[in-house]
């Protein structure tokens, strides 16, 4: 089982020590979220029952690219994947060379997650289709997979057509795609297309089970083996050895947590709503679950 560190709304001055923690404790790869900016957004958030979000204007959402290249430079085998980016949010080339550049720099270290958004008010500052994202997410996906193969390549498609051309630097290995998302698009897009598929919420069992049939249904469809996929699923469950073992039976490859969420009053008491928290939380994290896996 694979531990992902769940780094959303983390002020930005506490990621390269909580990378240097995430690695030091056994953190297979540490994530975090993507928005371009804050605005009084007529767009519903989909996973609150408000359709309100969950942050403010204060809430930090820094750059996936830079963060990560920060991080890389500070550790030497902790993986980093955005949960998730909103690729069809940018154009082809500007994702291209971004995930490219960070993949050369960390090593091969890079997961790239990838879902279409919510948010159409992104979309349209950008200047991308926000109706057609899902479309072109799909087409995306093969063409950057092309780019970073290295060499000349051209691309005539629905969306994107380009010429002979190619890209530097690229990396050495394959970057492996996990979509994002629970939709039957989504789901089918993992199955057709994607290396991993990562949840984007918290899952109870009963739910999660629907999931992984509707995954194991579309991989067949799609002639794909059952076990194509790379799964990772925050789970409705207490940090519990057993419990993870329990879903690891069930094809879960890895679990997403963010240990501070669940702190403590005495840890609360000592070191407030602080980076010393979350590594305080982290470290018994790693001692507590990690350690008897």
């Amino acid at each position: 089982m694979q531990f992902w560190l769940g780094a959303s709304f983390v002020p930005t001055d506490q990621f390269t020590e909580l990378a240097k923690t995430s690695e030091r404790c056994g953190i297979h790869t540490l994530t975090l979220s993507d928005h371009i900016f804050y605005a009084d957004f007529d767009s519903p958030y989909p996973y609150s029952k408000t359709g309100a979000p969950r942050w403010n204007a204060e809430t930090h959402w820094p750059d996936v690219w830079v963060t990560i290249g920060a991080m890389a430079a500070v550790t030497s085998t902790l993986r980093f994947a955005p949960n998730v980016y909103v690729a069809p949010a940018r154009d082809l080339f500007t994702v291209a060379k971004q995930v490219s550049t960070a993949a050369v720099l960390s090593g091969d270290r890079v997961t790239f997650g990838v879902g279409v958004g919510w948010c159409k008010e992104e979309f349209v500052q950008t200047g991308q289709d926000f109706h057609t994202r899902g479309r072109r997410l799909d087409e995306m996906i093969p063409a950057l997979r092309a780019l970073w193969a290295g060499g000349t390549v051209e691309h005539h498609g629905v969306h994107f057509d380009h010429g002979p051309l190619s890209i530097s630097p690229v990396p050495a290995e394959p970057v492996p795609f996990f979509v994002g998302g629970d939709s039957e698009a989504a789901l089918r897009r993992a199955a057709r297309l994607g290396d991993g598929w990562i949840g984007n919420r918290i899952y109870t069992e009963e739910r999660l089970d629907a999931v992984l049939a509707d995954l194991r249904r579309y991989l067949k469809e799609y002639g794909r083996p059952g076990d194509a996929l790379q799964i990772i699923a925050p789970l409705a469950v207490m940090p519990d050895a057993d419990a993870y073992r329990r879903f690891a039976d069930k094809g879960v490859t890895g679990t997403m947590a963010a240990p501070w969420w669940l702190a403590t009053p005495e840890e609360k008491a000592e070191h407030g709503d602080t980076l010393e928290l979350k590594i305080a939380t982290i470290e018994r994290f790693a001692e507590e679950v990690i350690a008897k896996m």
